[in-house]
């Protein structure tokens, strides 16, 4: 298993700055939400801001793991309270991610939170994906992207091959290991964005049971509304709630225990001819 802190650590400083990818976090190459997380991660080492508002990006292209990254952060627009950042992410010259960062600093204003979190059980009550996966003879996960976490769905499928088509939504809880919580905003941010980028699939082959189609990420906006840094588990609800013309439109919403709202996210996957393996 790889280690958020770490695998998304990033050197330089002025504006540039550097990153090795971790194959801990493989699943179709790297992980997009593991890319964009690298590239927050360079945006935070930048700003003078405490914590990001929001993330919009492209997927540009896939990166390897043997080749560190290059990262130009340039300020947009900085003003007294907030700071518009740009976040170009290339390997060996060519493209593999670009974003718009905001950063905020100490601000007030109004509040409401009125997005409740879906009825779930507490995840300690739940099995693993990893105890019912043994049970089921299973000892290795098909990527090493998850053993990164301690997963706990509300639902499980005892016959995944056989499924038959339902609602395209996945939630479930997750705990990051071997470290779950983080004291830096910029890095408890990305538990939120691996999360919100990674569930838009599940939730597409929940209805599409036998896809001829794989679907990575080709784009993801993400807005921070909340930290609630010290606690461990994360509930995720993701849908996709639309697909045509080789494009699916995917929403997710992340929650901490307690039922305080972090994160939403969107995100648009293009179709490409292929053959899923489970996600």
């Amino acid at each position: 298993m790889g280690d958020l802190g770490t695998d998304t650590a990033v050197d330089g400083h002025d504006g540039r700055y550097s990153a090795l990818m971790s194959r801990d976090w493989e699943i179709w190459g790297p992980n997009g939400g593991y890319v964009a997380s690298i590239a927050l991660r360079a945006a935070g080492a930048h700003s003078r801001f405490d914590r990001p508002a929001s993330l919009v990006g492209h997927f540009l292209g896939v990166a390897d793991f043997d080749n560190p990254v290059d990262i130009d952060v340039t300020t947009l627009r900085e003003a007294k309270r907030a700071e518009s950042i740009r976040v170009s992410m290339t390997q060996r010259g060519n493209p593999i991610f670009d974003a718009m960062v905001w950063a905020v600093g100490d601000v007030s204003g109004l509040e409401h939170d009125v997005l409740e979190m879906p009825d779930a059980p507490d995840p300690e009550g739940l099995p693993t994906v990893k105890e019912r996966l043994a049970a089921a003879g299973v000892t290795e996960s098909m990527y090493k992207f998850w053993d990164n976490f301690d997963e706990r769905p509300t639902t499980w499928l005892d016959d995944w091959e056989n499924r038959k088509p339902a609602p395209p939504v996945a939630e479930g809880w997750y705990r990051y290991v071997p470290r779950s919580t983080f004291d830096d905003p910029w890095l408890d941010a990305c538990r939120s964005v691996i999360l919100l980028d990674t569930m838009g699939w599940p939730a597409v082959m929940r209805l599409h049971t036998h896809p001829e189609y794989v679907a990575p990420s080709i784009d993801l906006s993400i807005g921070f509304h909340r930290q609630v840094p010290d606690e461990p588990w994360l509930f995720v609800q993701a849908s996709a709630p639309s697909a045509n013309g080789g494009v699916i439109g995917c929403e997710s919403r992340l929650w901490a225990r307690g039922g305080t709202l972090l994160a939403v996210g969107a995100s648009q996957l293009l179709c490409r001819p292929g053959q899923p393996f489970p996600p």
